[in-house]
This record gives C-alpha cells, sequence and structure tokens, in this order.
C-alpha cells in the first residue's frame, strides 16, 4: 500500500463556539457605545423635562397655527423674557385661573389697534400677520387704541374670529392686558401632530428683538444620536456572531489538503 496520508485543515477562529463573538476590540467598543448612547438618551429626556412643559390645547383660538386637541412643548421662561410675536402659556385669575394659550402682540408701554387698512397696529406700526388664515382679518371687530401697562401684555388669539383674548377684557381695569407674572412657559413646537417649531414671526422685528427658539433640535439630536448608538453598539454582538458563522461555513467547504 502507498504511504500516503489524508490531513485536513485546522478549524479557523470565529466558528459557532459559546465563547464570545468578534473581537475583543469590537466587543469593548460596542459596549462603550451603548453606555454613552443610554447618557444621551436618558440625559435628553431629563434635559427636555426640566425645561419644558407639555399641553394640550383645547381650543380651536390658535388656530391655524395650533388646533384644538394638539400636543404642544412649551418652555419654561420668566415673563420678563417674553417678547412680541411669543405664544405662551399663562393664568390669570380674571381670565378664568385656567391655563390659556395666545400670542403677545404688544407689552407694556406699547400702543396697540386695530385695525387700518386691515391690519394690526402696534406705536404707529402696520404688522404683518402670516400665521393668520388666509383672507383672515386682523380682527372681526376692531377695538380703539390702547396704551399697554407697565409690566403688562397685550395677548391676541390668531383665530381672530372666536378668540377670547384682550379684546374681551377691554373694559378691565388693566385694559384687557396680563401681567408678565402670569405667563408660564413660551410654546416652542407641536409635537403631535408632528408640525415642529413654531416660526418666530418677522412682522414684530422692526419693534424690538424677537425671542430665540428654545434648546428642543438640540435635545432631539442627543435622544436620536443616544438611540443610534444603543442600537449601533447592540447589534455588534448578533452581527459579529453571522459574520463568524459565514466563515466558518466558507472554512469547512474548502478541499481538504493532500500531502
Amino acid at each position: 500500500m502507498g504511504g500516503e496520508s489524508m490531513t485536513h485543515t485546522a478549524p479557523r477562529s470565529g466558528g459557532t463556539g459559546s465563547g464570545p463573538v468578534g473581537s475583543r476590540t469590537g466587543q469593548r467598543l460596542s459596549g462603550l457605545a451603548v453606555a454613552l448612547g443610554l447618557v444621551l438618551f436618558l440625559g435628553g429626556f431629563a434635559w427636555a423635562a426640566v425645561v419644558y412643559l407639555p399641553y394640550t390645547v383645547p381650543t380651536s383660538s390658535m388656530t391655524p397655527t395650533i388646533d384644538a386637541g394638539d400636543r404642544v412643548l412649551a418652555q419654561r421662561v420668566d415673563g420678563a423674557d417674553v417678547r412680541r410675536g411669543d405664544v405662551v402659556v399663562f393664568k390669570d385669575t380674571t381670565w378664568g385661573n385656567v391655563p390659556m394659550v395666545k400670542r403677545v402682540v404688544a407689552v407694556g408701554g406699547d400702543t396697540v389697534s386695530c385695525c387700518q387698512d386691515g391690519k394690526l397696529k402696534v406705536n404707529g406700526k402696520e404688522i404683518d400677520e402670516p400665521y393668520l388664515a388666509d383672507g383672515t382679518p386682523a380682527e372681526i371687530t376692531g377695538f380703539p387704541t390702547v396704551k399697554v401697562p407697565e409690566g403688562r401684555l397685550f395677548l391676541l388669539g390668531d383665530e381672530r374670529g372666536s378668540s377670547v383674548d384682550s379684546t374681551a377684557h377691554l373694559t378691565d381695569a388693566a385694559s384687557g392686558s396680563v401681567a408678565r407674572g402670569a405667563v408660564e412657559a413660551r410654546v416652542d413646537a407641536v409635537v403631535w401632530p408632528m408640525n415642529g417649531l413654531l416660526e418666530r414671526p418677522t412682522g414684530f422685528e422692526a419693534l424690538g428683538t424677537l425671542s430665540s427658539p428654545g434648546p428642543l433640535r438640540t435635545i432631539a439630536a442627543l435622544v436620536i444620536a443616544g438611540a443610534v448608538l444603543v442600537l449601533g453598539g447592540g447589534a455588534y454582538g448578533p452581527v459579529a456572531k453571522r459574520a463568524g458563522a459565514a466563515r466558518a461555513r466558507r472554512a469547512s467547504a474548502e478541499p481538504a489538503g493532500v500531502r
């Protein structure tokens, strides 16, 4: 008989054994990604809980900007930081002492009136209001010139035909205005349905500085980045296992060596 002998190639690493899959460096990096992702994800939600308050708007007084039943996120702000054009959540005893959502159109020291040429006028300037529904007048009934007391705000709903706002309280001692201290928060975005951030109305720019958006975009970016890192890090193990199994199948399919 001949002296030939058959030898088989040794099994390669990365098979389907019960040990850890993937390289040690890969395992460490995946664990770090999951840990960092959890920090970003949970940290984003914690930041949002500190900065924002959720509200459900019960009426259509802010249509078309905010419809009845919409869920909004409102940034906690001091009343002193409120600017013209802001949509705010406030509570005033003479208005029913319940949270209400309206738009600030004038602040303490301003004179406001309506309507000349069909537009709201603040400090003698006609205000462009693109947030009103097309063809909607700046005010259905009109109102005389009002001097807003210092430290107070004059507010209107974007649905001027049905909104119970400062125009409904003109005979009050403060001429329909609300104290800055009554403001609880400034609406930053409509989150359900997902209409996104509210636009800052440029029609008030000539009268003073507009407010800046809150950190909602940054918070959303942190939450999304955290979710991606958690999912990516968690997927490393299964992906590495499948890759190792594929290498093992290729190795077993190779012909045996002969010598």
